[in-house]
């Protein structure tokens, strides 16, 4: 296809998520800004049920503090936590008064419950509709400003170098077919998830990795790359979309019971249905494989109907259109996908290892998250970090440093480039489709060496016939083909069990070593550094 003529802007930004629209608000005001989105609009993205947001009052930075360095389990950056905590209420504030409406109970803002909580922090907006409601808000923000210009329907398929600086990206615009050129002083990579890297997800379909792929390809470095999220509740009905059931029903007192209508939350944690999401998600698959069903059941049928359909619209609704009445029936749920914890590495300002490159958001790793994310500390981490790394962008931070490999583990090789085969043409869709069963089956939510190592075989085999294929390629299914390798080869790196990151075969946390993050890039093996 044809490249047509390039064009120059000070601020490019990929991606029109919150943490995207919240960079280029604040980009504006130091230049012409292009967002550039995949989607058919920006208000058509999917608000997926990751719509909660935390706040911590004064008297709750501690509490809050505490809970993430808890969740994290040894791996998170105290002083990135403090950031996230210290800088949130002024973004909140902010939020307010460009119009976004939170709950309110009299006279302040409404507190919801959550697992995993020391503490009540998490604010709504209208019932389970938060991140919607700040979509809107920002959208109309960006909308105002006449400095940003938005692009719908234009995926980004690679980064500009200019010698080994980044200065632009090509996208492929999806209106006319043809691919366009942006030259810009800064890129800031905004892209979200990869959950659809799984066969089984919550993440809409544009969660495909595109932002950790194009950095990687030019030679970021990545890291905790294995470390990812498996949300409990999912509704699991056939030919339904795998909605979220937020973790609140349960904090309100929904019951988990397996096929035999058993309650099993109490064999696993003395938290029971509180137990943190990750522990929650293994007994869900373990009581699976015990009872033989490929569900449990969400039971909500002790509460009070009015104020669960008062507190969770959407979901009620949702669940609604599929026949089953969440205040009455039992809702058959399995686990699934959901946050990406990995990604891009960065310093606290978004800078990425590649000069004129940052990242922000679910793309980006910072080390805020540790080993386990804190529910609802993703939303507040786009609007904080995507501020600060808007601001790095103006001011021309440095790249970041390359953290030093310790000798713990010995290195894996990536092998990134695979041998060409000779083989017949192959559909993407369908390699893609064999990707997400692999790392669904593989690299979930229990992991073992021998299943890992399975696995990369498995990827590194449809990697090298996709190489070879001659067809025109799918930009996403090429992002899978790259990105579960590296998954796996992290996950099979990591001989330990830390947060989100179990393995049958390693089932203790290693306490005689320091914590360490695992770094991987397109011109390194994997390896740990602090």
């Amino acid at each position: 296809m044809a490249v047509e003529r390039d064009r120059e802007v000070d601020f490019l930004v990929i991606g029109g998520g919150i943490a995207g629209m919240r960079a280029a608000i604040e980009l504006a005001a130091a230049g012409h800004v292009l967002l550039t989105s995949k989607g058919t609009s920006l208000e058509s993205r999917s608000a997926d049920a990751r719509a909660e947001t935390a706040l911590g009052e004064d008297e709750e930075v501690y509490l809050h503090l505490h809970d993430s360095l808890r969740l994290g389990d040894g791996l998170c950056r105290e002083h990135a936590l403090r950031i996230l905590i210290e800088e949130g209420p002024q973004h909140i504030e902010q939020l307010v008064d460009w119009g976004t409406h939170l709950d309110r109970s009299a006279t302040r803002l409404a507190f919801a419950p959550k697992s995993a909580r020391s503490h009540t922090r998490v604010l709504h907006a209208r019932g389970d509709s938060t991140a919607r409601a700040i979509r809107r808000v920002l959208i109309a923000k960006a909308k105002s400003l006449s400095s940003i210009e938005v692009r719908s329907r234009a995926p980004s398929v690679d980064l500009l170098l200019d010698e080994d600086r980044v200065c632009g990206a090509m996208y492929l615009d999806l209106t006319t077919g043809g691919f366009k050129r942006v030259h810009a002083r800064c890129v800031l990579l905004a892209t979200g998830g990869l959950g659809q890297v799984y066969r089984e997800t919550t993440n809409p379909p544009s969660a495909s990795g595109d932002g950790v792929c194009l950095a990687w390809r030019k030679g970021a470095l990545l890291g905790d790359m294995e470390f990812i999220q498996f949300y409990p509740t999912v509704l699991d009905v056939k030919g339904a979309p795998r909605f979220l059931l937020s973790e609140e029903l349960r904090a309100q007192g929904a019951k988990l019971r397996n096929i035999e209508l058993e309650r099993f939350m109490t064999r696993y944690h003395e938290a029971g249905e509180l137990a943190p999401p990750d522990v929650v998600s293994r007994a869900i698959m373990l009581e699976r494989q015990r009872c033989r069903s490929e569900f449990v059941y969400l039971d909500l049928s002790g509460l009070n109907a009015e104020r669960v359909k008062k507190l969770f619209p959407r979901i009620y609704a949702a669940c609604l259109e599929h026949n089953i009445d969440i205040t009455a029936d039992l809702v058959p749920v399995s686990p699934a996908a959901h946050y990406a914890i990995g990604g891009v590495a960065t310093d606290l300002h978004g800078a990425t290892t590649l000069r004129g490159l940052y990242a922000a958001g679910e793309v980006a790793t910072n080390g805020l998250h540790g080993a386990n994310r804190l529910a609802s500390n993703a939303l507040l981490e786009c609007l904080v970090y995507g501020r600060r790394a808007a601001r790095a962008m103006i001011k021309g931070f440095p790249s970041l440093e390359a953290p030093t490999a310790t000798s713990r583990p010995e290195t894996i090789p990536v092998g990134s480039r695979h041998p060409r085969r000779a083989t017949t043409s192959v559909d993407h869709s369908t390699l893609a489709g064999e990707v997400r069963r692999i790392m669904w089956e593989h690299v979930g939510t229990i992991r073992s060496g021998r299943e890992l190592g399975e696995a990369v075989r498995r990827l590194d085999t449809l990697a090298a016939v996709a190489q070879a294929c001659t067809c025109r390629p799918h930009f996403e299914a090429h992002s899978f083909l790259e990105l579960a390798p590296l998954i796996a080869r992290c996950a099979e790196a990591r001989e330990e069990s830390r947060g989100v990151h179990y393995r049958v075969d390693f089932p203790l946390k290693q306490e005689s070593v320091p914590s360490l993050h695992s770094y991987v890039s397109a011109n390194s093996a994997v390896y740990f550094a602090p």
